[in-house]
């Protein structure tokens, strides 16, 4: 399986399907997930994913002796075939097109919605390599590389796109997260996060934002995920 998830390099420990999923989740209560909570490349893509892989993928992975309404946790596998079926339009497309960076894009928000980190990585460089100032997509390239347990890789990638928008939100509060996470370094966490509210203070998620200054500031740690069986 190409593209299974595991924890940044601060853990090294690799993750099973349910615990990616319950984190997925988790993440999107709190506002917290690396490259959803503030993201901003091809967004309708990834819906339609969404809103097709969930009851498709529940229909197909129900346990025919499990109580009425009980349904097992799609696989990484289920989740990429999904995946691979919504994105066959645009890769028909890309053979007609094959440097058409929104295309590409694209095709490795898909990728990443269901947690095929790996590929999209892949899409992602190649619109960048066509495209290099498209900062969503490369806060999202940021994220891949985070599951995927680069975090000075995707660090780099985050301040690369602050070389091209300063004031870009999504970066500057993932960078945030990645520090506090990733490097438990709460103190470049912060100025991250008061650097968004200081050139963004028009900020529509700006409660959230203080409430994790608060919570580092107080030596609280990241938030993890516990008593998650694999």
């Amino acid at each position: 399986m190409d593209d299974q998830t595991n924890e940044p390099r601060a853990t090294s420990s690799l993750w099973k399907p349910a615990q990616t999923y319950t984190m997925a989740a988790v993440c999107l209560l709190i506002g917290l997930v690396i490259g959803y909570f503030l993201r901003g490349s091809a967004t309708q893509q990834v819906t339609a994913v969404a809103s097709e892989a969930a009851p498709q993928m529940a229909q197909g992975s129900q346990d025919p002796h499990a109580s009425m309404g009980q349904q097992k946790m799609p696989t990484l596998d289920d989740m990429k075939r999904m995946a691979d079926k919504q994105t066959a339009p645009l890769l028909e497309q890309l053979k007609k097109d094959p440097n058409n960076a929104d295309l590409l894009n694209q095709v490795g928000t898909m990728y990443r919605a269901t947690h095929q980190f790996k590929t999209a990585i892949d899409y992602y460089q190649k619109s960048l390599a066509i495209n290099p100032k498209n900062v969503g997509a490369r806060t999202d390239l940021a994220s891949c590389l985070y599951y995927l347990g680069d975090v000075d890789g995707a660090l780099a990638q985050l301040n690369k796109s602050l070389s091209y928008d300063p004031k870009h939100a999504g970066t500057l509060m993932n960078i945030g997260i990645i520090k506090w996470k990733g490097k438990n370094d709460v103190n470049g966490a912060v100025a991250a996060w008061e650097k968004l509210l200081k050139l963004n203070p028009d900020f529509e998620n700006k409660e959230a934002v203080q409430h994790l200054i608060e919570q580092a500031k107080q030596g609280n740690k990241a938030p993890t995920i516990t008593g998650v069986q694999g």
